[in-house]
């Protein structure tokens, strides 16, 4: 799995015009979910995301996480992140998860982040044809890797 995080001050998605979901400060992640992706495994990277230290303190140093201050994540299903791009001229995606188990891991990370009380989650739609716009802070962008 991977998840690519942006540190946006402002982040929404839209499907057909209409907007989905949106967030002020806070985390804009899209998912990449691989074939050998569990429950367990995406679990303990969300936890990750959620506690990674990538907003600044009073002294200007990334030393708070999307949980200290209180901000949003919105989590974006993202097919081409799990692409094999390391020779050739066009991605490969053996490794990507098939649909319907992306969709569920997809889900599961959405309930999971919907138990957090202390920030805003929105998201995008599984497999739709999604038009993203961000206001990337920074800019700071971080991929973490199960």
């Amino acid at each position: 799995m991977k998840l690519l995080l942006q540190r946006v001050r402002q982040a929404s998605v839209s499907v057909e015009g209409r907007v989905v979901g949106e967030i002020d400060q806070g985390l804009l992640v899209f998912a990449g979910i691989e074939k050998k992706d569990t429950q367990a495994l995406a679990e303990r990277l969300l936890e990750r995301l959620l506690n990674y230290r990538v907003f600044a303190d009073t002294a200007g140093k990334m030393n708070l996480s999307v949980r200290d201050i209180q901000g949003g994540v919105l989590l974006v299903s993202q097919f081409t992140l799990a692409a094999d791009t390391r020779s050739g001229l066009r991605p490969g995606f053996s490794v990507a998860a098939e649909p319907a188990l992306a969709e569920q891991l997809y889900q599961q990370m959405l309930a999971q982040l919907s138990k957090e009380s202390d920030i805003v989650v929105a998201s995008g739609v599984f497999a739709a044809d999604m038009q993203v716009s961000l206001i990337n802070d920074g800019p700071v962008t971080f991929l973490l890797e199960a």
